[in-house]
């Protein structure tokens, strides 16, 4: 598995350049040779249970939340043409705040339990550390992401906060939001 700075072709992945009007993930996996980001980006986003994106999301909203422009980086875990996972990094406030980052994960569920996560996570703070950021903070981990709480502790983030029913989760109801810290 490669972890590489985005291109526009992994959108959609295989190779192909993106087709504006597909907006369903999934079509034409066959002829593409491969799932992109924006399968990824669907597949999490439509569960409901990690994201405070609408579960019904458009393509385009996903291009406008996903691909940020510099001094954000999208970069993806590439296998064999197949996009399995994605993350994105930037600064987590302005100017005066800019020096602490911030960055969002996502893992498809054809690679989840193959360290992938984790993976990402060593990547990003790598990548943070070289971008000459002091800090990480996560702004909304779902307390009900038990697997990406134990992850982010085990890569030494603390929880700083939690906001007391922040999200609506479509399988548990309301649960808590945690704002997750480590320095770099």
């Amino acid at each position: 598995m490669e972890i590489r700075r985005f291109v526009d072709t992994d959108w959609h992945g295989g190779g192909e350049p993106a087709d504006e009007h597909r907006s369903e993930p999934g079509d034409g996996h066959g002829d593409r040779g491969g799932h992109g980001v924006w399968d990824v980006w669907h597949e999490v986003v439509a569960a409901g249970e990690s994201y405070d994106n609408d579960p019904a999301s458009t393509e385009q909203d996903a291009r406008s939340h996903w691909l940020l422009p510099p001094p954000f980086e999208i970069w993806v875990a590439v296998e064999d043409g197949d996009v399995l996972g994605t993350y994105k990094v930037g600064p987590n406030k302005g100017r005066l705040g800019d020096h602490v980052a911030n960055a969002s994960f996502m893992v498809s569920s054809r690679a989840r339990g193959r360290g992938l996560g984790r993976a990402l996570g060593e990547h990003c703070l790598d990548r943070a550390r070289e971008l000459g950021f002091t800090a990480m903070q996560f702004n909304a981990v779902v307390s009900t992401n038990t697997v990406a709480v134990r992850l982010w502790r085990s890569l030494g983030f603390i929880i700083v906060g939690t906001i007391p029913d922040g999200f609506r989760s479509t399988k548990h109801g309301l649960v808590d939001f945690h704002i997750m810290y480590r320095q770099l």
